[in-house]
């Protein structure tokens, strides 16, 4: 049978667990404290502080064989002594997660001057497709042109009139 200090440091660090758990499925829902407030106090510093508090002092309960009191204050320091390196560690992973940086999102002025292909023909009066490259990935817009364009055709896109849509004149 399980000692009770040990029970209650196993706690501890199962609760801080399912809050982390909770606080990665429910996406912020659990925010403590704003994390732009300049503060440490976030979800994920809380639940690693408390997880790794009540994981190490179990394990210092058990390796120490605490029954004092002098030798549970003891385990509770060796606790802290792991949670407050966790605690920071988390604080620091979710501020860079949260702040890795992206490309700017595109717009209809990067699709001009973009070289592309017919994918699905173009008719004199309406929309075909085209593949484009836009921000290094393959995008798929409808199309028109001044004149019809086959399947497979080579194209330039001269005006973007909506996010969706690009005008276009065929490459020589």
């Amino acid at each position: 049978m399980m000692d009770a200090p040990t029970l209650i440091f196993l706690l501890v660090g199962g609760f801080g667990a399912a809050i982390l758990a909770l606080a990665l499925l429910g996406a912020g829902a659990l925010r403590v404290v704003h994390v732009d407030l300049g503060g440490p106090a976030s979800v994920e510093s809380i639940a690693a502080f408390l997880g790794a508090f009540g994981f190490g002092g179990a394990i210092a309960v058990e390796v120490m064989g605490a029954r004092t009191t002098g030798q549970l204050l003891a385990a509770a320091g060796v606790g802290v002594a792991a949670a407050v390196p966790t605690a920071y560690m988390a604080v620091r992973l979710s501020r860079w997660a949260r702040n890795i940086p992206t490309d700017a999102t595109l717009t209809r002025a990067d699709l001009v001057g973009a070289i592309g292909v017919v994918v699905t023909a173009i008719p004199v009066h309406g929309y075909g497709e085209v593949r484009v490259r836009a921000g290094g990935l393959p995008v798929k817009l409808y199309a028109r042109a001044d004149t019809p364009l086959a399947l497979g055709a080579e194209v330039f896109v001269v005006e973007a009139p909506s996010d969706t849509s690009v005008i276009v004149v065929p490459l020589p």
